[in-house]
């Protein structure tokens, strides 16, 4: 822009001297105004024409309105009873219907009693025996006693419970089990348990159950192979283990420890690298 056009130019040509006018900037600055005017124009005119229907409304077509008439009432005089009034009888609440059986009274009848038929006294029972018929006869010398024990006089005790140390139980309350556990049990097999070359060599896994009998002390003995592969020596190698465990927990039935079979599994698997 040239000077001597410089004070001629608007401030708006002199913000965008070089810039790009198409961008909208420009327009929006220029249009900024003209804008405004229109808005306040527009928002006048609503504010007029609410005015106006407020205006309209509150003449209500011409109307006045009025207040009612208010009339005085005269009260007549209550004459005061001479006597006070009966109060009502309190409500009748009903009843519920009680059950009922229909009953005779009983008639005692006084008839004499055969002296055969009387009930014997107890003093005639201590030396007879008991039946279901009177029958004479000796008198029963027979009659045994209670045993008489120490200073309780005919106290009868019961035998002694003899306890049978000597059972072997194959199903008891709590079975015998491993010191510390499955936890245990585990590393006690990793520690000790040897795969046999012959099993591992020909490809040979699985589990083998190993029966033993855990006495009440927690020894093992009668170690046996019950089920398992038969071969490459893994039978051989669970029993083997097993005698090597020590002293089990032993079993309980009816709160103390007893003798009693114990089947445990030993599994074999082939480890992949």
């Amino acid at each position: 822009m040239e000077p001597n056009q410089i004070k001629d130019a608007d401030i708006l040509d002199i913000l965008f001297e070089g810039r790009n006018k198409d961008y909208g900037a420009y327009e929006l600055r220029k249009t900024y105004n003209g804008r405004i005017r229109k808005a306040m124009f527009v928002t006048g005119g609503v504010v007029g024409l609410m005015c106006i229907g407020y205006f309209v409304a509150g003449r209500n077509n011409g109307k006045s309105a009025s207040l009612p008439e208010v009339q005085d009432i005269e009260l007549a005089n209550v004459k005061e009873p001479d006597k006070p009034l009966p109060l009502p009888p309190p409500p009748k609440v009903p009843q519920p219907q009680v059950a009922m059986r229909q009953f005779t009274t009983p008639i005692i009848v006084k008839t004499e009693v055969p002296p055969d038929e009387k009930p014997p006294v107890q003093d005639d029972l201590d030396q007879v025996k008991i039946g279901t018929v009177n029958q004479e006869g000796v008198k029963d010398d027979g009659i045994a006693a209670p045993p008489v024990t120490g200073n309780a006089a005919g106290v009868v005790e019961a035998p002694a419970k003899k306890d049978d140390d000597d059972g072997l139980f194959t199903k008891v309350e709590i079975e015998s089990s491993f010191p510390g556990g499955n936890g245990a049990w585990l590393r006690f097999l990793n520690k000790n348990l040897r795969y046999p070359d012959e099993g591992m060599n020909a490809g040979i896994e699985g589990t083998v159950m190993v029966q033993f009998i855990v006495d009440r002390d927690g020894h093992i003995s009668d170690a046996v192979a019950i089920s398992g592969p038969e071969n490459g020596g893994l039978r051989e190698e669970a029993i083997r283990v097993i005698k090597k465990s020590g002293l089990w927990t032993p079993a309980v039935q009816n709160g103390r420890y007893v003798k009693s079979y114990k089947r445990q599994p030993v599994s074999f698997k082939i480890g992949t690298e």
